[in-house]
């Protein structure tokens, strides 16, 4: 008994775990319970997410190709007054489904939404007459009206005529003349283009001129050309006087 004793005081005795070690080890532990739950999680919304995309495919390619289904599943396509079919808001591998089926079908797809939860597919028929106005109200997240959109397009219409037939008439007009204006003013319009016409030939005759006329007509070259001639004629008279 003495021997045992002897050999099990020399053994080492196991380490003795502090507070700090016991806390540690306590959260690495939470850390990794939570991170098994996320997996969890994350593998439970994934087999979601596929079983969706498998249940939008099939349905689709129910109603867009698969004529076996009868006439219900057909309805779409056999009614003329539907030209288009909306879809609810997808995530990206819904909306690539939706426009592959589709674009089988022989429809034509645009996308639509800002945020990329609320992003959503609207399938057309060739036959459709799509227009960019359509296509731009969507896009803003406003609903087509087409009654609307035509009342739109006639009103543009009518003032596109009336700014080009205000633009013809302007073209047409003669520039006012505000000499002759000023005395059809004073004395009326008959009276008045005579007398300024007697006056503007008087002005004429006895030297008077107009400020129209004082104005400067000369291009900048046959300005520059009179400047050298005047200086080339002053430096001949100064030659000629030495």
């Amino acid at each position: 008994m003495d021997l045992l004793d002897s050999i099990m005081s020399k053994m080492d005795r196991p380490p003795v775990i502090s507070t700090q070690q016991k806390k540690l080890l306590k959260e690495q532990q939470k850390a990794a319970e939570e991170a098994k739950a996320k997996e969890r999680e994350a593998l439970k919304n994934f087999r979601k997410k596929v079983k969706h995309l498998v249940y939008n495919y099939i349905t689709l390619k129910m109603i867009l190709l698969d004529r076996r289904y009868g006439e219900y599943n057909n309805e779409f396509f056999q009614d003329s007054t539907r030209l288009k079919m909306p879809f609810e808001p997808m995530d990206r591998v819904g909306r690539s489904i939706v426009r592959d089926v589709a674009d089988v079908a022989g429809l034509t797809t645009h996308v639509f939404g800002l945020e990329e939860d609320e992003r959503w597919v609207m399938a057309f028929k060739k036959e459709y007459p799509l227009s960019e106005d359509e296509l731009n109200a969507y896009r803003n997240g406003v609903d087509w009206d087409p009654d609307k959109a035509k009342e739109d397009a006639l009103q543009r219409e009518r003032q596109k005529k009336e700014e080009e037939e205000r633009a013809k008439k302007l073209r047409k007009e003669p520039v006012p003349n505000k000499f002759l204006e000023k005395y059809e003013r004073l004395v009326g319009k008959e009276s008045g283009l005579k007398a300024a016409r007697v006056l503007e030939a008087n002005n004429k005759q006895f030297g008077f001129v107009s400020s129209e006329m004082k104005k400067d007509k000369r291009t900048i070259e046959e300005t520059l050309a009179d400047i050298k001639r005047a200086k080339k004629s002053k430096m001949s008279q100064e030659t000629a006087k030495d």
